[in-house]
């Protein structure tokens, strides 16, 4: 495809994360991260992570019931359920899974609190939403699914990453997974027929604003996480 750069294979998403490039560094290579890759993330961390990520996966299907109300045709709800239905019938599923795998409980999970980072992230997503058409819920969206698909397949390819004496492999291995990375390409998809549609060299900078502040957002919650923030 050809952009508003000129480029024919630069998408949407790849000119957000290049233009964002700071902030999209220091998410995808937080601390957090780069201590999953090589096993050495305190166990207490990821476990405190793992318990806000379970809420902040239920707003991020609210985010995407949002985006059901908000399509414009068939086409835009179809592509929007279909995230829902992957947070709800597969992502959700295998969080529980591994959280039981880690010694928290379904329950367990249900009485957290949220972090300040959970609620300033999941906030902004739906917020913006709300005040903005369905291309700027997606740009909020896309650090996290398209991000985390991303960090996924850098992990996997650290050596050791997906050994059986790495803590962390099962993390990786699901968001490095083939299901996983199919979810992160229909996202970018749906970005790039949605930005056929709407997107002007005028409205190229607020897109860019809500990505950076995503990403920003994003790497609050891993920070939330190494530091057990409340």
């Amino acid at each position: 495809m050809t952009t508003m750069t000129g480029s024919p294979t630069m998408d949407l998403f790849d000119r957000l994360a290049a233009e964002g490039a700071e902030d999209w560094r220091r998410y995808v290579d937080h601390a957090f991260v780069r201590g999953m890759g090589d096993g050495s993330l305190a166990q207490a961390a990821f476990r405190h992570y793992l318990a806000q990520d379970y809420l902040f996966l239920i707003h991020f299907a609210r985010a995407y019931a949002l985006a059901v109300y908000k399509g414009r045709n068939l086409a835009d709800m179809r592509a929007s359920l279909g995230g829902l239905k992957a947070i709800l019938d597969v992502e959700m599923d295998l969080h529980v899974s591994l959280c039981a795998g880690w010694g928290l409980s379904a329950d367990e999970l249900e009485r957290t609190p949220e972090a300040k980072a959970t609620m300033a992230y999941t906030r902004y997503v739906l917020e913006t939403g709300l005040r903005g058409d369905l291309l700027d819920l997606h740009v909020a969206l896309a650090p996290c699914v398209i991000g985390y698909a991303e960090i996924g397949r850098t992990l996997a390819a650290v050596p050791g990453a997906l050994a059986e004496g790495n803590p962390y492999r099962a993390w990786i291995a699901e968001y490095s997974g083939e299901e996983y990375q199919r979810v992160a390409a229909a996202a970018r998809e749906t970005l790039n027929r949605l930005a056929a549609d709407s997107l002007t060299p005028a409205r190229f900078p607020r897109l860019l604003t809500i990505f950076r502040q995503a990403s920003r957002l994003e790497a609050d919650f891993w920070e939330m996480g190494l530091t057990l923030g409340t």
